[in-house]
């Protein structure tokens, strides 16, 4: 028979996994941020963010950056993993194009294959 406080752990448990699940339903929050109030105890799956979507997220921040704007920097994506490939003129270009990939949605892994102008 099970300890009554096994049981009422099983039952918290359960009650913030229901909970977050209902969030999550009708929610247009990111997922992260309603497992972080729902608790340790929930968890949800990752976005799917499609290759194309994330390419394009990328590049759309990419261009919108003042600093980056006129470099041909050429973006590809599988699985999540984007490789940059493109010529800029100073290691902080390099660097902020690094950022700015990082911070694009769906992103999962970043390969720089940035180089300087020689």
């Amino acid at each position: 028979m099970p300890t009554r406080t096994a049981s009422l752990r099983f039952a918290t448990t359960l009650a913030t996994t229901l909970y977050a699940a209902l969030l999550l339903a009708g929610c247009s929050k990111p997922a992260e941020a309603i497992v972080a109030a729902a608790g340790p105890m929930a968890s949800v799956p990752a976005a799917n963010v499609s290759d194309i979507d994330v390419t394009e997220h990328v590049k759309t921040a990419l261009q919108r950056n003042e600093r980056l704007q006129g470099f041909n920097i050429t973006v590809e994506t599988t699985n999540g993993d984007v490789r940059m490939n493109g010529v800029l003129n100073t290691q902080a270009q390099i660097d902020e194009a690094l950022m700015v990939a990082r911070n694009a949605e769906g992103v999962h892994a970043l390969h720089d294959e940035l180089t300087l102008k020689p």
